[in-house]
């Protein structure tokens, strides 16, 4: 696979904080190059205490920091109609999993895509 920019939804800012399940309201983003493993923490407090919105809001955040991809747990469906519209993936991670870890499921192909059918509402 080629190295690309990946965005694991985090409960801290470090390839080795745990991956947070949620995506919209989870309080970090760490983007990721599969290849390098340099890694750009975006904090997502905004999103994560919004109202309404926290779904596409993120997922816009993802598309501005140039991710091709999501690893997260969930994605909403307004989460995952956003990010389909930036043409951008979403990839189950299994909760309890480090960022790092999840990146290296990534790019070794082992990360189930989230359909909309697998995406859960509410949840982010």
């Amino acid at each position: 696979m080629a190295a690309v920019k990946v965005a694991v939804s985090a409960y801290g800012p470090t390839l080795d904080d745990p991956v947070d399940e949620r995506f919209g309201r989870a309080t970090y983003l760490v983007v990721v190059d599969t290849e390098t493993f340099a890694a750009e923490p975006i904090d997502n407090r905004a999103n994560c205490n919004a109202l309404q919105g926290a779904g596409p809001g993120t997922a816009e955040a993802v598309a501005r920091a140039g991710a091709a991809a999501v690893i997260t747990g969930h994605l909403g469906p307004k989460a995952y109609d956003a990010l389909a519209l930036a043409d951008i993936g979403g990839y189950r991670a299994a909760g309890g999993m480090q960022v790092r870890e999840a990146v290296h499921a990534f790019a070794e192909g082992h990360l189930h895509p989230l359909s909309k059918d697998t995406s859960h509402a509410g949840l982010g």
